[in-house]
């Protein structure tokens, strides 16, 4: 069983920055990739970002390029999410996910939730106006 816990979340000024954590760890934690999703309120959980451990690919939700940027540290099975440029639309519980054993990697990475395994508690981002 893989535990994820995501850190960083918390209250910030739209234009203002963020930078979210997800630590995972567990007996056998081997993934080829890791996701953020979010959820606001009275809205179904959404994709924001994905990488890809080998390589470093990365993919994103149209809503979100050009100003939030994923990354990772494959040493401390650690996943960022680097938030710059917030809107009030950005308010959410921002999750992080690790895909299923036997999944594909064509749709974990590009955000489908029926792909991933585990999720974290969520941490949580308000951006006011």
């Amino acid at each position: 069983q893989v535990q994820l816990v995501e850190s960083g979340g918390g209250l910030v000024q739209a234009g203002g920055s963020l930078k979210l954590s997800c630590a995972a760890s567990g007996r056998t934690f081997s993934s080829y990739g890791m996701d953020w999703f979010r959820q606001a309120p009275g809205k179904e959980r959404e994709f924001v970002a994905a990488i890809a451990w080998s390589g470093g690919s990365t993919y994103y939700a149209d809503s979100v390029k050009g100003r939030f940027t994923i990354s990772r540290d494959i040493a401390k099975n650690t996943v960022f999410l680097q938030m710059n440029s917030l809107k009030p639309a950005d308010t959410a519980v921002y999750y992080c996910a690790v895909p299923a054993p036997g999944s594909s990697p064509h749709t974990f990475l590009r955000g489908d939730p029926r792909s991933v395994s585990s999720w974290g508690q969520g941490t949580q981002v308000t951006v006011s106006s």
